[in-house]
C-alpha cells in the first residue's frame, strides 16, 4: 500500500473514533457529519491507490469510488450507495435548520457501523493488493 493510500486509511479512522465519541456524548449531528467524513478518507485511499490521482471535491470521490468499486468484486456492493447516504447526514447536519435538522442517534448509530464496515473493507482489499 502506498504511503498516501495508508496516511488517507489513518485519517478515515481517526475521524471514526472521533465521530463514534461524538456519538457518546449525545452529539449525533457530529456523528453522522463524522461517519461521512471517515468513508470520504476511506474512498480517497482506495481512488489513490487504484489511479495515482487524488479526488478532492466529494462528488469528485463519489463518483470515482462508485466507478471503481464497480469493477471490484472484493468490496461490499452497499459501500457505493453508503458513500452518497452518509454524505446526506453531513448536508443536513451542516445545512439544515428547523425540526429535519436534527439526526436521530440511531441513524448516526447505523451509520457509524456502516463506516466502520467501509473503512476495515477498504484497508483489508488494500492490504491485499
Amino acid at each position: 500500500m502506498t504511503p498516501e493510500a495508508t496516511r488517507y486509511l489513518e485519517k478515515a479512522r481517526q475521524c471514526l473514533a472521533n465521530a463514534k465519541a461524538a456519538l457518546g456524548y449525545g452529539l449525533n449531528n457530529d456523528a453522522g457529519r463524522g461517519a461521512y467524513v471517515s468513508v470520504f478518507h476511506a474512498a480517497q485511499a482506495l481512488i489513490f491507490e487504484k489511479t495515482g490521482k487524488v479526488a478532492k471535491t466529494h462528488q469528485g470521490v463519489q463518483s470515482e469510488f462508485h466507478r471503481l468499486a464497480q469493477c471490484e468484486p472484493r468490496l461490499d456492493k452497499a459501500f457505493a450507495p453508503f458513500l452518497n447516504q452518509a454524505y446526506n447526514l453531513k448536508a443536513v447536519a451542516d445545512y439544515e435548520t428547523g425540526p429535519d435538522s436534527d439526526i436521530p442517534p440511531e441513524r448516526s448509530a447505523a451509520a457509524l457501523e456502516t463506516a466502520t464496515r467501509f473503512i476495515d473493507g477498504i484497508a483489508e482489499l488494500l492490504a491485499s493488493s
